[in-house]
């Protein structure tokens, strides 16, 4: 390695959460503050909240059938205009 190019490295960092919990880990920063850790997160905690997606399948269906009863309006066809026979 070259000298004097790397930062310094602490094998003792501690890292805070706001929880409240602190975790020795090693880093280039003597002291991390961090917002949500693996003893508040809630993946790891078990009160994950699971998102209801039943719904979803109906109304898309819902909607597919609203669309087959409106009939589309015709797009007009673009390009080059029509010129008037003489």
């Amino acid at each position: 390695m070259k000298k004097d190019i790397h930062p310094e490295y602490y094998p003792n960092a501690t890292v805070t959460c706001v929880c409240g919990a602190t975790h020795t880990v090693g880093s280039t920063e003597k002291h991390l503050e961090v917002e949500i850790c693996s003893n508040c997160h809630p993946f790891y905690t078990g009160k994950q909240q699971l998102v209801d997606t039943a719904g979803r399948v109906e109304r898309f269906k819902a909607r597919k059938e609203k669309a087959k009863v409106i009939p589309q309006k015709q797009k007009k066809a673009r390009g080059i205009k029509q010129q008037k026979k003489k």
